[in-house]
């Protein structure tokens, strides 16, 4: 990997340049995570997780690449775990009432549609990889609407990530919601082997399939080749109509 060009605190500096006014705590290095991981234990009292194949995940870095039902996929991908997992999040979330959370788990903020903001997250997420870390990718960007299918892959942040560590394993990771359980939300979880993938030899296009089939065959999910943020969009539409 190529290392990154700026000391970690004159890259923070940058990103408080690029959001200025906004906490975005330190991505990737934050003190409060593992206290923060602690805590989230206790959602155990609401959520009856199921979690299979964490064995194929070595200690060190890793691309995690799930498919997005809900907003509490990054939670449930990692309270069983004793793993650092570092995501990115639309900036937004950094700016309302649940922010605190964020910084807490030092995710990285990512404004959509913004070049520097993305180069910026990029590095950040590289730094993470570098350091022993793992990263999270939900590269639907959109949550699926009706909370099963899996919907086409955004290559903006999934491709780079890929490209810039090629020697860092990628797994699939699904998360599915079944009902409750004696009044706790049911989740299963699943974890691939690590993906056969080669950022080197492999183009965007071939990459991008191959990861797509890995969630899709690993979750048993229904797949629709339309990004999730049109087909929401359209659902709106339709429904405002009516």
């Amino acid at each position: 990997m190529t290392p990154p060009s700026l000391s970690y605190d004159a890259a923070l500096a940058e990103g408080h340049a690029l959001y200025p006014g906004t906490r975005i705590g330190k991505p990737g290095r934050a003190k409060t995570y593992w206290t923060t991981i602690a805590a989230m234990r206790f959602l155990r009292l609401r959520l009856a997780v199921d979690v299979t194949g964490s064995e194929h995940v070595a200690p060190g870095a890793a691309i995690l690449v799930g498919n997005h039902v809900s907003a509490m996929d990054p939670v449930v991908a990692v309270m069983s775990h004793w793993w650092r997992v570092t995501a990115f999040a639309k900036v937004e979330v950094f700016e309302n009432r649940g922010a605190i959370f964020f910084r807490l788990m030092g995710q990285i903020p990512l404004r959509r549609g913004d070049e520097a903001s993305t180069k910026w997250a990029l590095d950040m997420a590289r730094r993470t990889l570098d350091e022993g870390g793992k990263v999270g990718l939900y590269p639907e960007g959109t949550r699926s609407p009706d909370k099963c299918t899996m919907h086409r892959l955004h290559r903006r942040v999934l491709i780079p990530v890929l490209l810039t560590s090629p020697d860092v394993p990628v797994h699939a990771i699904t998360t599915v919601y079944e009902g409750k359980r004696r009044g706790r939300q049911r989740v299963t979880v699943r974890i691939s082997p690590r993906l056969d993938v080669d950022a080197r030899s492999m183009d965007a296009e071939v990459l991008t399939q191959t990861v797509t089939q890995a969630l899709v065959e690993l979750g048993d999910l229904p797949y629709e080749h339309a990004f999730a943020r049109n087909v929401k969009a359209a659902r709106d539409l339709d429904g405002t109509r009516a």
